[in-house]
């Protein structure tokens, strides 16, 4: 077997990994040992390590911001859109994929087309839509709109993958008495497993990030998402930075647990469809 050169190209290209790795991991261990000191502390030493930890800025957060209310919230919200999104997503991807018709190519391309079309030039016209339906300050009000945005990445990452899949895997079960609903259930969703997985973790991350859908809809503090309350404390604690970096701790901790327990499924499903073409 012969060994790979390590030349300078690849040198070059660990060094740059190295300091990309570094300049994104450290600025949240700065925030997590901050998270244990005092003010004071972060204001003479915030580049050194706590002497002790100090658990009040945690206790604080949980107890006077109501953090679990938030984070009850911004389950009911991502879980919606997650759920939603995949469920027709899939529906769109399968006959998009699987189904020969007029106008196919053209709202592939428009589906495309539409993820280059940021949240802050539709929000006009979608708060005005959400005040008609009377669903400002309500969580179907948030809901709805990420939906929308989700569904073009769920729908191209899905097609691409259900256009890997063999046809006759299909034909086969068409023979067996399998209508399209079977087909589709029975068939193409289980094999689609990894992408479905990747679509559903990126929904979520998406959903429980979207601090600007939120800021626009929801006033009641009751019915506020986890990452809406961090606007809110920095508003009425923005010296106590103590507070500020527990906060953001646990505001982090549910996107790097999902994170973790789905890496493997992301890469999987995003580069199955390489594979298998």
């Amino acid at each position: 077997m012969k060994k790979k050169k390590f030349g300078i190209g690849t040198l070059l290209i660990y060094i740059f990994l190295s300091l990309f790795a570094i300049t994104t991991i450290y600025p949240m261990i700065w925030v997590v040992q901050n998270a244990f000191k005092t003010s004071n502390d972060i204001m003479s030493s915030s580049f050194t390590m706590p002497t002790s930890l100090l658990w009040d800025n945690f206790k604080t957060a949980i107890v006077r911001m109501n953090i679990f209310k938030g984070y009850a919230n911004s389950l009911i919200i991502s879980g919606s859109v997650v759920l939603f999104a995949v469920f027709f997503g899939s529906l769109a991807s399968f006959i998009l994929a699987r189904f020969e018709f007029k106008g196919r190519k053209i709202i592939k391309t428009l589906v495309i087309g539409s993820l280059l079309i940021p949240i802050f030039a539709t929000i006009l016209p979608v708060f005005r839509m959400l005040l008609s339906w009377k669903l400002i300050d309500t969580h179907r009000g948030v809901i709805l709109p990420q939906i929308a945005n989700n569904l073009p990445f769920t729908i191209m990452l899905l097609t691409s993958f259900m256009e890997t899949i063999p046809k006759e895997l299909e034909e086969a079960g068409v023979v067996e008495g399998a209508n399209a609903w079977q087909v589709f259930s029975r068939i193409i969703m289980p094999i689609t497993k990894p992408a479905i997985a990747t679509t559903a973790t990126f929904a979520f991350l998406w959903s429980y990030n979207d601090l600007f859908t939120s800021l626009i809809i929801i006033r009641s503090k009751a019915k506020f998402p986890i990452n809406r309350l961090l606007t809110e404390i920095s508003s009425q604690y923005g010296t106590d930075y103590g507070l500020l970096c527990a906060v953001i701790v646990l505001i982090i901790v549910p996107v790097l647990t999902v994170y973790m327990l789905a890496q493997n499924q992301i890469v999987e499903g995003m580069t199955a469809g390489a594979v298998k073409g």
